[in-house]
């Protein structure tokens, strides 16, 4: 008798757990469905690793998000053959034509976004945000260019992001889609802001880091190499992402 009433209360909670899973789980699933893909993309001679905060703060902050941190071999190959493979990549991951496709790109991971949106636009495409993009080329790149060691560490992609006329940024389009981009004022990288003219995050110059189209543009005081690790960053990007406008209108340049 203890046995089978034992075996009659462990069918009992079986069958109220499994009509609880029945109720919640449509819910759930209609929630994961609602989510919107967030493609994050890091910049030159760097790894997915580099955007783990970018990444996992999107994550963290907002259930609203499906986040995949990219890696791409930035040094190794042209801009088209990246671009390339970055849309079999995202094949591969974009498998639910109804979600929105949203972008975050550090640096040229931006320019990576740019070219893949003029080469492959999603039509679900949604919001993107760049950190310190050098949408219009850096002088510094100019300078270094001939480099043998410049070469080596950015390889043939890398050569392509100056100002000049065989740059990348002369090949990509405006903007048509909802962008915010964030740009910083600070240096850590003396000899570069010398040959940059102009207020500049060490790396490429605040009035390069805009293009024609973009929906919104804030500056914030930090350098080109740890935009990504700053907090008021971060919060402006899942900011952008949420509601399409940074937060603090102080800011806006």
């Amino acid at each position: 008798m203890a046995f089978n009433f034992i075996r009659y209360n462990y069918l009992a909670i079986f069958i109220l757990t499994n009509l609880t899973l029945l109720f919640i789980s449509p819910t759930h699933a209609s929630n994961i469905s609602k989510r919107e893909y967030v493609i994050v993309l890091h910049g030159v001679a760097r790894s997915s690793s580099s955007m783990d905060k970018v990444a996992k703060s999107i994550s963290a902050h907002s259930d609203k998000f499906e986040v995949y941190n990219i890696d791409y071999e930035s040094t190794n190959n042209s801009f088209t053959e990246l671009v390339d493979k970055l849309n079999d990549d995202l094949q591969k991951i974009l498998v639910d034509k109804n979600k929105k496709v949203n972008f975050v790109g550090y640096s040229m991971g931006s320019l990576m976004i740019r070219y893949y949106i003029q080469k492959y636009k999603p039509n679900n495409l949604g919001r993107v945000v760049m950190l310190a993009p050098p949408n219009k080329g850096s002088e510094a790149a100019d300078f270094f260019k001939d480099n043998i060691l410049f070469k080596e560490i950015f390889g043939e992609a890398g050569q392509k992001m100056g100002t000049k006329k065989d740059s990348i940024t002369h090949k990509l389009k405006d903007a048509d889609y909802e962008l915010g981009i964030i740009a910083g004022d600070r240096s850590i990288d003396p000899i570069s802001s010398f040959v940059i003219p102009g207020p500049d995050d060490g790396k490429v110059a605040i009035d390069k880091t805009k293009i024609k189209g973009m929906k919104e543009h804030i500056v914030l005081h930090t350098s080109h190499t740890f935009i990504i690790y700053n907090d008021e960053a971060i919060r402006q990007t899942i900011y952008f992402l949420k509601n399409g406008k940074f937060d603090n209108a102080d800011n806006k340049k």
